[in-house]
């Protein structure tokens, strides 16, 4: 997992409820196409769900 996932992962963590890509390039100060990429990833290694629509959290 390179750092931008990382830092992505630990601030859905950190919100503690669903977020957007939106919210997680606010509170990490990345670019959305950044976010968007580190998301793609870690959807496709199911380390993240969408428990509500375009919203996404951590699996547990």
């Amino acid at each position: 997992m390179d750092d931008t996932t990382k830092t992505v992962l630990d601030a859905m963590r950190a919100a503690g409820e669903p977020v957007n890509a939106g919210a997680v390039c606010e509170m990490t100060g990345l670019e959305r196409k950044d976010v968007d990429k580190a998301m793609a990833a870690l959807k496709k290694t199911g380390e993240i769900e969408s428990p509500v629509r375009c919203k996404w959290q951590p699996k547990d």
